[in-house]
């Protein structure tokens, strides 16, 4: 009696969005910790977010909301970035 059970969340989305939210919490910080440890998450989350938003395209869209949410805090992180963000005091 085993039944195939299919996953309906994606890891790999969440796990780009914590990591892309963290680079968002964490760019702020001044003297180019913010710039080098929120820019780095968000590299990171971005490219776990392209390859969740393939996984999750291939099961039919199934778990792909939280590479929405993930896309949004690694645009708000280098738009941070690119205002000052973990640069500036």
């Amino acid at each position: 009696m085993s039944s195939s059970v299919e996953r309906s969340s994606n890891p790999t989305a969440w796990a780009a969005f914590w990591v892309a939210l963290a680079g968002l919490v964490l760019m702020p910080i001044p003297l180019f910790i913010g710039l080098i440890v929120g820019g780095g998450l968000s590299v990171i989350a971005a490219v776990l977010a392209v390859i969740a938003l393939l996984k999750g395209l291939s099961r039919s869209g199934k778990g792909i909301a939280p590479v929405v949410f993930a896309a949004i805090f690694i645009a708000l992180t280098w738009g941070g970035i690119s205002v000052g963000g973990g640069v500036i005091w």
